[in-house]
């Protein structure tokens, strides 16, 4: 009898992804979308957006992609939920990378700051999931990007205090939704990444080179996405070759 691989076996998802528009989560779009899953595309940035689409539709004219502009913690989301039942009713994985990075001094930093970081990078996951969790089918798997700036006993840097103790509240928030959704069927797990080559990294460290490409963490959270809550639920798993 001839053995089945495990990626055989794997079905075609419905994914939402936000943040889609640069960096780490405009790479995982790609991936996903030219490996034959339908993805929501969602940002801020229509250009950017459109840009993807583009993209995508020339690697695989067959793939499935819609781009949503959205800005996921000021926008109304009953728009986007309306969006989602129309075109799928149900979903499978939601991936919550966007996020934004202040690097200033402790001295320097203001309350507003502190507010932005934590409504940026925790609020408005706490708003898309909320808003889209009723949506989500048994067995999905809600995949939140942390940060090794939030991860616990990891290496910590001047100038970003904010940034890192907002995603650590964000790997808070998924272990502890993790056991609340235990009786939907629905795993969460967070990837706390190192560096990659982004527009972020160079913000947070002026001058550094990664040794990891963006497309290949982009790759990395899109094969995670699709069969990490196999074997993990409420984890925290870092994902870092360097520090920072």
């Amino acid at each position: 009898m001839q053995s089945t691989s495990f990626d055989d076996q794997l079905l075609p998802q419905k994914i939402i992804i936000t943040g889609a528009s640069s960096g780490i989560g405009f790479e995982a779009a790609i991936e996903l979308a030219t490996k034959g899953h339908e993805v929501i595309a969602i940002a801020r940035s229509k250009e950017k957006l459109q840009n993807l689409k583009k993209l995508v539709t020339d690697l695989n004219p067959e793939a499935v992609i819609f781009p949503v502009v959205f800005d996921i913690l000021n926008d109304e989301e009953i728009a986007l939920v309306n969006f989602v039942k129309q075109q799928w009713g149900t979903f499978n994985i939601l991936i919550n990378n966007a996020g934004t990075l202040i690097n200033k001094s402790f001295m320097e930093l203001t309350e507003f700051d502190m507010a932005e970081m934590f409504q940026s990078n925790v609020l408005s996951h706490f708003r898309m999931i909320k808003a889209l969790k009723p949506l989500l089918a048994p067995q999905s798997h809600i995949l939140n990007i942390g940060s090794m700036g939030g991860f616990q006993g990891s290496s910590k840097f001047p100038g970003l205090v904010a940034y890192s103790a907002s995603k650590a509240a964000l790997h808070n928030l998924t272990e502890s939704l993790a056991q609340e959704l235990l009786e939907d069927k629905i795993k969460v797990n967070c990837l706390a990444l190192g560096s990659a080559q982004t527009e972020m990294l160079e913000k947070a460290f002026p001058g550094y080179e990664s040794p990891v490409m963006a497309f290949e963490m982009g790759k990395y959270i899109a094969d995670f996405a699709l069969t990490g809550h196999r074997f993990f639920n409420g984890k925290i798993l870092p994902v870092a070759v360097t520090t920072p």
